[in-house]
């Protein structure tokens, strides 16, 4: 029967057209299994049937699971090249190597509200304007920093469509123009203020620092010096920075340098940025179960899908081997980027020796990845600044957990990872003072902001990330807290307990996914065990000190200092119950250990010595 099959397909693939085209190879569902590309379809499928190639593991299992082979033709093998690659992203078929744990480089959205804000964004919509992609992924949040201190354009979260009647930290430290409360900036200067946002993440700074000049120049004139002065500062800035650019256009390299380590079916990717002369970044990508690896289709794969999801195209492109595909490859990326664009295999110099050290890093990552070594607390603390896109890299995680029974005895904890380890000397313990019944968002709100104030008050720094156990509604509710507070730009975020996805404040529709490798999950995962193990802990001696102290105080003559110190000494009734008559006595003395020694006989559990 499958023998049968392959000679249909055989046939099939022998009244191909000899010419351009793309092949799709799909079980018996339907489901396409793979999606080829050809300069003449006819050769290029009737090889699959050859008996060397049938006895390849990779082809020779495609092909016993082919039910059928549908193809597309088109003028030129450059068609071919784009089609494929858009078919792959749109099937995803399992025998095609596919870009899994690929990341998308940040833009910056400017909102279509009657006050726009400034967000850090991943994902192009058509709610607003977008500015990007900014590379490094850095650049991004550096650029929104930038404009909350010269422009004072926000990026909260405050609801505008309500009355406030106090503006946030952020105003006061002259971040912010306050549109949040009436009367603390016009609709004209908020405009003034978003049309020079637009202008800069354009890129036009001449014009922008001619309009900034007229406008000091105009201040001037109206005696409006302190207005004048600032936005002199301003136009020196905006200046400084268009010189920069000029440099960095005028210098350097542009290139981007692939390298590979393979050990099928594992495969790890290095890829490394270099712009202006200079490393800039670099980013990994693994297959765990590639079970044929052909150098030349895995690298023309992977370099189109990299430059089909919102990665800049450089000048240049270095891999470690010359490509039978180059040509084409350059003729689409170089109308993708509008520029000339040019894939080289160096052979020799400084080119030759950044290729080796990409590759290097492309075998450690590799041992990494599936020698399971332990990474550095900083390759950690940069892998979570990476995966959540947070503005900086974390040195200090601070994680909360609710615990109770039923709404009873809640209790809170927060743990403490600072510098690559759980520091214990920072965990605390919270009682829930404010919060009736049943209610883990409340009682999270109360804790964070319990937690926050006091740090404001004591004037103490802020964690480089909060990290919430629960899924959105404790997120929501710890941000809501921090609003309230006035803290508007700490990274916060949580863990879903079942699902294991990260929801990041501000990007809640964009939940992160990390693989079940990934030292980040692990290291969070790590967090929450850490922080729900301390509530729990704390819960279940509340639970039984209040047990301890409703059954000892119907004790005659057992009064509450001697609970409390029967409390502290034996943590529990049962702890009391296993005590020897000699430790009780020496703890609240004889008479009243004897009383409570009467009183408790009968509970007593077999071979335990009170009252004997």
């Amino acid at each position: 029967m499958a023998q049968r099959r392959i000679d249909i397909l055989r046939d099939k693939a022998s009244q191909l057209p000899l010419a351009p085209g793309v092949y799709l190879y799909k079980d018996d569902a339907g489901e396409v299994l793979y999606v080829g590309k050809a300069k003449n379809l006819r050769n290029r499928v009737r090889s699959y049937f050859n008996e060397d190639r049938l006895a390849e593991a990779k082809t020779g299992r495609l092909i016993h699971a082919a039910h059928d082979l549908d193809y597309i033709l088109l003028d030129n093998e450059k068609e071919a090249l784009a089609l494929e690659n858009n078919l792959i992203k749109q099937y995803k078929p399992r025998f095609n190597v596919l870009l899994r744990d690929d990341k998308t480089y940040p833009y910056i959205k400017l909102t279509n509200e009657k006050w726009p804000r400034v967000y850090v964004t991943r994902r192009v919509r058509k709610d607003g304007q977008y500015f990007g992609p900014f590379f490094p992924g850095n650049l991004a949040h550096r650029l929104v920093k930038f404009i909350h201190r010269h422009f004072l354009i926000p990026s909260c979260k405050v609801d505008f469509s309500r009355r406030h009647t106090h503006p946030c930290l952020e105003y006061h430290i002259h971040r912010c123009l306050g549109p949040c409360v009436e009367g603390l900036t016009t609709d004209a200067a908020y405009a003034e203020r978003v049309h020079d946002v637009r202008m800069f993440l354009e890129g036009r700074t001449q014009d922008l620092a001619r309009e900034l000049r007229g406008r000091m120049e105009q201040a001037a004139g109206l005696m409006e010096f302190e207005r004048a002065a600032a936005l002199r500062d301003l136009i020196r800035t905006v200046e400084e920075i268009e010189q920069k650019q000029k440099m960095a256009a005028a210098s350097g390299d542009d290139t981007d340098i692939f390298a590979v380590h393979a050990e099928p079916p594992q495969v790890a990717v290095n890829l490394f940025h270099l712009r202006n002369g200079r490393i800039v970044d670099r980013r990994e990508f693994f297959w765990d179960d590639l079970p044929e690896y052909d150098e030349q289709e895995f690298f023309s794969t992977l370099i189109m899908q990299v430059y089909s999801q919102g990665q800049p195209v450089p000048a240049g492109i270095h891999v470690p081997l010359e490509l039978e595909d180059a040509e084409v490859l350059e003729e689409l990326l170089s109308e993708k980027r509008g520029r000339k664009v040019e894939i080289h295999t160096p052979r020799r110099g400084q080119k030759k020796a950044l290729l080796a050290l990409v590759g290097s890093n492309a075998r450690h990552s590799f041992e990494q990845r599936f020698r399971v070594l332990k990474p550095t607390s900083k390759a950690i603390s940069e892998a979570l600044e990476e995966a959540l896109s947070l503005p900086d890299t974390p040195r200090r995680v601070e994680c909360f957990d609710i615990s109770h029974i039923q709404g009873t005895d809640k209790v809170a904890s927060m743990v403490v990872w600072e510098d690559g380890r759980m520091k214990k000397s920072g965990y605390r313990k919270f009682i829930i003072r404010t919060v009736e019944g049943n209610d883990d968002f409340a009682s999270m709100h109360e804790v964070v902001t319990r937690r926050y104030r006091r740090l404001q008050e004591e004037g103490q720094p802020m964690p480089g990330l909060v990290l919430i156990d629960g899924g959105l509604g404790q997120l929501h509710a710890a941000a809501d807290a921090l609003e309230a507070l006035g803290i508007l730009n700490l990274p916060l975020a949580s863990l879903a307990k079942r699902e294991e996805i990260l929801y990041v404040f501000g990007q809640e529709d964009e939940p992160v996914i990390l693989d079940h490798r990934s030292p980040v999950l692990h290291l969070v995962q790590m967090i929450r065990a850490e922080a729900h193990r301390f509530a729990v802990t704390f819960h279940r001696s509340r639970r039984d000190a209040r047990t301890l102290t409703s059954e000892l105080r119907e004790i005659p003559g057992i009064g509450p200092k001697k609970v409390e110190t029967l409390l502290k000494r034996f943590g529990s009734l049962s702890g009391v119950k296993a005590a020897p008559v000699e430790e009780l006595e020496a703890a609240i003395g004889k008479a009243a250990a004897a009383k409570l020694a009467a009183a408790l006989r009968g509970s007593a559990p077999e071979g335990e010595t009170l009252g004997q």
